[in-house]
C-alpha cells in the first residue's frame, strides 16, 4: 500500500472517530465531545487531502475514505452502542469493504 493510500486509510478511520464523538455530543449539547467531533473531521479531511496531494485521483480516494468511515462507524455503533445489524446488513456492508479494496487496486496515481 502506498503512503498515499495510508493518508486515506488513516483519514478514514478518524472520520469514524468523529462520528462516534458526534453521536456522544448529543446533538452538539455536550461541549467536550462536539469540540472533540470538531477536532477530528479537521484531522480527517487533513488526511484526505495528504492524499490527494500525493497524486491519488480524487473519485477513488474520496469514495475509500468515505467508505472507510462507513465501515468503521457501523462497527462502532455495533461495539459501542449496541446497535443491531442484519445478516443482509453485513452482506452489503462486505460489499463496501469489496469496492473499498477494488478501488484501491485499480486506482493509479498520478
Amino acid at each position: 500500500m502506498s503512503r498515499s493510500w495510508l493518508f486515506i486509510l488513516m483519514g478514514g478511520m478518524v472520520e469514524a472517530v468523529w462520528a462516534v464523538f458526534m453521536k456522544m455530543s448529543d446533538g452538539f449539547t455536550v461541549p467536550l465531545y462536539t469540540a472533540l467531533t470538531i477536532a477530528f473531521l479537521f484531522v480527517s479531511v487533513i488526511l484526505l487531502n495528504m492524499g490527494l496531494k500525493r497524486g491519488l485521483p480524487v473519485g477513488p480516494a474520496y469514495a475509500v475514505w468515505v467508505g472507510i468511515g462507513a465501515v468503521m462507524s457501523v462497527v462502532s455503533g455495533i461495539l459501542l452502542f449496541g446497535e443491531t445489524i442484519s445478516l443482509l446488513g453485513f452482506v452489503f456492508l462486505a460489499m463496501v469493504i469489496g469496492g473499498i479494496v477494488g478501488l484501491n487496486l485499480v486506482t493509479d496515481e498520478s
